[in-house]
This record gives structure tokens, C-alpha cells and sequence, in this order.
């Protein structure tokens, strides 16, 4: 049996760390991380990580990073996990009303939940075409489904994880007919203990705030389940589906 590799990009952010550590624990697996801060990856565990430090996000380096792993000897990638996010940083806060609506920071955050992710769709379907069966998570969240949105609000998170939706959507009905071998998976994390959710612990309930290491298994164990079918699935962290 070939080994199977992992390839996770975005990988500083709590979730892909823990995806990571779970990953190498398995003996049938390797690893390639890309990510802007290595640091993390630098432990002693992950010395046998191919790991690739870049700058930016921008079209033209994620095709030299797919360029490069391409031409990697040991190459059978059988997992994905495109873990961008951005809900909020120094300058940007989810709107409460739509008085604070702004197209500078909805430009930025689609921009990083959409764009980047099928970006690296776009530029990984040639690579992974083929006979290996290859499952490819990008995570989304709840609030990007149109029939759950019963609260209104967070205007530019909503949308950018509504149309990033709607790009896999689009990219499953093309590679159902193009790429057989590739699922597409849509995945909600619920509210996860980091950076991301921080300023908005306080409104969830105790046992909804989950830690990165749980996420991350039931993530693993949601991927090894799924069948190549055809579509794009959106799910929970419960592998449920959410309407979208």
C-alpha cells in the first residue's frame, strides 16, 4: 500500500494545528503544510513535515506552491484541508447593523473565506486529478447557509461563506464529469476555542465551545466516512448536513 499524504493550507490556525498532530500520529500518512508563520512546525514531531513557508496568499504563489509539490517523488495525496478564515482582526468587526456594512472589509474578508480557497481549488484539481481517491475540506461556517439565517447581521462573514458555498457548489457539478476521484466537502467547525472566536465566547454555551483537538478528530473521522459521490457535501461538526 502506497502512503497516503495530507496537505493542509492555511495551517497556522488552531484547527489545522490540531489537524496536523493528529495526522502525524498516523503511521500511513504524510504531511505537507503550508503556512505564513512556521513556527509551530518547527517541534521535534514534525521533522519528517514537508513544510512551506510563504508570504502571501496571492494567486501567483499558490501556483508555485502547487508547482513544487507536484514535483514532490512521494506524491499521493489523498486529504486537503484548506483552513482559511478571517471573521474579524484590528480593524474589522462581524456588523451588527447594516449601517456599518463597509466594502473595504467586505472586499477583505472575501477575499480570504472565498477567493483564497478557490484559489487553491483552481490550482490543486489538475494535480489531484486521477486515480487517487482525494477528499478536499474547505471550511465554511453555519452562518453562510441563506435558509439558517434566522438572526440577520454579520453582513460580510455571512456572505463570504454563503458564496463560498455556492463556488463549490458550482465545482463539484464540473468535477462530478471531469474528476470523479474528487469529493468536495463544506465544513462548519462550530465554535472552536481560538483567536477567531474569542470575542464572542461569551454567548455560547458551555458545552458549544469546543476545543481545537476535538474538532480536528471528529474532522478526520467525518473525512474517512464520506463517500466519493459526486457533490458537494456541507456539514457539521457532527458530519450533519446544514441547508444551505
Amino acid at each position: 500500500m502506497r502512503t497516503q499524504t495530507t496537505l493542509i493550507v492555511g495551517a497556522n490556525s488552531e484547527i489545522a494545528k490540531a489537524i496536523a498532530s493528529e495526522v502525524i500520529n498516523l503511521a500511513v500518512q504524510q504531511l505537507i503544510i503550508v503556512s505564513r508563520d512556521t513556527e509551530f512546525y518547527k517541534h521535534s514531531k514534525f521533522r519528517d513535515t514537508k513544510v512551506i513557508k510563504v508570504k502571501n496568499y496571492q494567486e501567483k504563489t499558490i501556483n508555485s506552491v502547487v508547482k513544487s509539490i507536484g514535483q514532490l517523488n512521494t506524491l499521493n495525496i489523498s486529504k486537503v484541508f484548506v483552513c482559511h478564515g478571517l471573521l474579524h482582526n484590528d480593524n474589522i468587526q462581524p456588523e451588527k447593523r447594516l449601517s456599518e456594512f463597509s466594502s473595504d472589509n467586505f472586499v477583505e474578508l472575501l477575499t480570504a473565506n472565498t477567493v483564497t480557497p478557490m484559489l487553491w481549488l483552481k490550482c490543486l484539481v489538475p494535480l489531484l486529478s486521477g486515480k487517487q481517491a482525494c477528499k478536499i475540506v474547505v471550511f465554511s461556517a453555519r452562518v453562510g447557509s441563506i435558509n439558517d439565517n434566522n438572526l440577520g447581521g454579520w453582513y460580510s462573514y455571512r456572505a463570504s461563506k454563503a458564496a463560498v458555498n455556492m463556488l463549490l457548489k458550482s465545482a463539484a457539478v464540473e468535477l462530478a464529469r471531469s474528476a470523479k476521484n474528487i469529493k468536495l466537502i463544506s465544513f462548519h467547525p462550530g465554535t472552536t476555542d481560538s483567536p477567531l472566536s474569542k470575542p464572542f465566547h461569551k454567548n455560547v454555551p458551555v458545552n458549544k465551545l469546543f476545543k481545537s483537538e476535538f474538532v480536528a478528530k471528529q474532522l478526520i473521522d467525518i473525512v474517512q466516512k464520506t463517500p466519493l459521490d459526486g457533490e458537494v457535501s456541507f456539514v457539521d461538526w457532527q458530519g450533519k448536513s446544514i441547508p444551505w
